[in-house]
């Protein structure tokens, strides 16, 4: 069986669609271009773009105009290289791990350094190639996680030969608190970074990431780095969303039955029917990104209508109340709404007590994906 064919049964037999909209995707950027404005945007494409696939959104990123693309592992890099323009940076947020240092130069790809050893081993590379690499500085400004802390600063400053060969092209930090605007820690944060800029006189700053980027002009520095937001997630933990959806899940029903009063609905019987109740079982589970926490509390959404999940969601199926549907509303293969125009990241993530972020990052491969591309690339592909 020929791969295009066997991709054509998969796209009919999936248990659900998930539609990733790359035409509100590529708006989502070029609105956070004019927020940023004069600064640049760049694009976090870490952990497979957010799980939408980093093989098709960078490259439509690239094309409408990106060219700085932030991954966490260097193994991400390798994978995102070919799918990009020569022009493009990719850099490692997470740094490299030792015997690393060698490939990456030879790639092409930026490490983003952590730590006084990955400076010294981004050194002793540079050295070893007669060249001078390119690099970001992280710092850590009050997150506790990644980057330099101030007495690595002075360290770094005091004994310039430990730069040998490396180009400071960027200096870094990340916002621990961005998405709430009156958190203490979002100034404290901000005078760190401004006066370790100060140091690096020569250096971009990059500090903003899509909550930063709502902060105010003074957070976006050089080069922001939105995520969440270019994906339609809500950049900041109130008011509304500025940013258009890119992500709709829908997932078929395998069965429908009707129970009576008292009936034990799923695993451990953690629901019981309190009257004669109409369900449908739908052909996804945790396994497919859709978490446990949603037993009991969740729902999915039909011609308008909230059916809510009862029982404990399994690993490859859901079981939903459908009694205020018409009885013959549902059969098999009708598909309900997960992720879409009733039901918002964020309100899917609420119900299971996580965040948008484990949403998206966790949608299975299991879904049928379809990719709605801006006009060009689709005349191109």
């Amino acid at each position: 069986m020929g791969v295009n064919v066997r991709n054509e049964i998969e796209s009919r037999v999936a248990c659900g669609t998930l539609t990733i909209d790359l035409v509100a995707l590529v708006a989502n950027y070029e609105q956070l271009c004019q927020r940023t404005a004069p600064a640049k945007a760049a694009a976090v494409v870490k952990a497979d773009a957010y799980g939408l696939g980093a093989a098709q959104v960078a490259p439509a990123l690239y094309d409408a105009g990106c060219r700085d693309f932030f991954v966490a592992h260097f193994i991400e890099a390798i994978r995102l290289r070919p799918h990009l323009g020569a022009d493009a940076r990719i850099f490692v947020l997470n740094g490299l791990l030792p015997g690393s240092e060698a490939d990456c130069a030879e790639l092409g790809v930026v490490p983003v350094l952590n730590s006084l050893e990955q400076v010294a081993n981004w050194s002793a590379t540079a050295k070893a190639r007669n060249a001078t690499l390119p690099a970001a500085i992280q710092f850590d400004t009050g997150m506790s996680r990644l980057g330099l802390q101030p007495e690595d600063i002075d360290t770094l400053l005091a004994e310039p030969d430990r730069l040998t060969g490396v180009h400071v092209d960027i200096v870094m930090s990340h916002l621990a608190c961005g998405d709430e605007p009156e958190h203490a820690a979002n100034e404290r944060q901000l005078e760190r970074m401004v006066a370790i800029r100060e140091r690096f006189a020569d250096a971009k700053l990059s500090f903003a990431n899509s909550a930063g980027i709502f902060l105010g002009e003074e957070y976006r520095g050089d080069l922001a780095r939105p995520g969440i937001a270019l994906y339609g997630g809500a950049p900041l933990a109130d008011g509304d969303n500025p940013m258009q959806a890119v992500v709709k899940l829908e997932v078929g029903v395998v069965q429908t039955r009707t129970v009576p009063a008292g009936a034990e609905i799923g695993y451990g019987a953690s629901f019981v029917a309190p009257q004669e109740m109409r369900l449908a079982t739908i052909a996804a589970g945790y396994a497919d990104g859709l978490p446990r926490h949603l037993s009991n509390s969740g729902a999915a959404w039909f011609g308008g209508v909230r059916l809510p999940i009862v029982g404990r969601v399994s690993m490859d199926s859901i079981i939903l109340d459908v009694s205020a549907l018409p009885a013959d509303a549902l059969k098999l293969g009708s598909m309900v709404e997960l992720i879409g125009p009733h039901q918002t990241l964020e309100t899917i993530a609420a119900d299971a007590g996580t965040i948008s972020y484990e949403i998206l990052t966790s949608l299975g491969r299991r879904y049928n994906r379809q990719y709605r591309r801006p006009e060009a690339a689709a005349r191109n592909s």
